[in-house]
């Protein structure tokens, strides 16, 4: 899955007026990059617990590798690159996302399984740029390519910019988790989001 995003004409926060971005797979080169786009997207509240971004950053690193090494062909991680010219480099990484497939009935693995996405993510100089939602588009064509129709993910209830991303990306509401999270440990709920393929012919 390769797709080429010509930009929005808003100012690029690294001085351009214009750039284009590119949406590929990931390369393993590319892995050391995503963990820590990854790990510096995590809300960690109060802001003094961000001293464990560097632990989360390994963490996530050797979950990726481990991931890309043993990936099957129903699965992508997918990268969005800046192709614009920055400090000597062209191609620099600012977004991420994962695509697969999960299983609703472990006694019966092939005959349930669903696409689900995981792990979007976005630079922060680079959010607001249209990125995330070109990373949402690349993931339909690879569904779309595997033969399935519909993708589901997970979303804090409290997130609200993601909440307005899923949304303009045609995903609604499918289920919700119980409320006792939120009034015994001041948890949101994770919000079970669904998309039909069908419903939006992709162009």
């Amino acid at each position: 899955v390769i797709v080429t995003i010509p930009s929005s004409c808003q100012k690029d926060p690294f001085g351009q007026s214009s750039s284009r971005f590119v949406v590929r797979p990931v390369q393993q080169q590319d892995l050391s990059e995503v963990a820590k786009i990854l790990a510096e997207s995590f809300h960690l509240q109060p802001d003094f617990m961000r001293w464990l971004i560097p632990i989360m950053r390994m963490g996530i690193y050797e979950d990726l590798r481990n991931r890309w090494r043993s990936a099957s062909p129903d699965y992508a991680c997918l990268v969005a690159l800046d192709t614009t010219y920055r400090e000597g480099q062209a191609g620099y990484l600012v977004g991420t996302v994962e695509i697969g497939l999960r299983s609703a009935n472990p006694w019966q693995p092939r005959t349930s399984q669903y696409a689900y996405l995981s792990n979007l993510a976005v630079h922060p100089a680079s959010r607001r740029r249209g990125v995330a939602y070109q990373l949402l588009v690349a993931c339909d064509r690879a569904v779309l390519a595997w033969g399935f129709q519909d993708i589901y993910l997970h979303v804090l209830e409290n997130n609200h910019q993601a909440r307005k991303l899923y949304l303009k990306g045609n995903y609604r509401v499918a289920a919700a988790d119980p409320n006792w999270g939120f009034w015994f440990f001041g948890q949101p709920r994770r919000l079970f989001l669904h998309k039909n393929l069908r419903e939006r012919k992709l162009s």
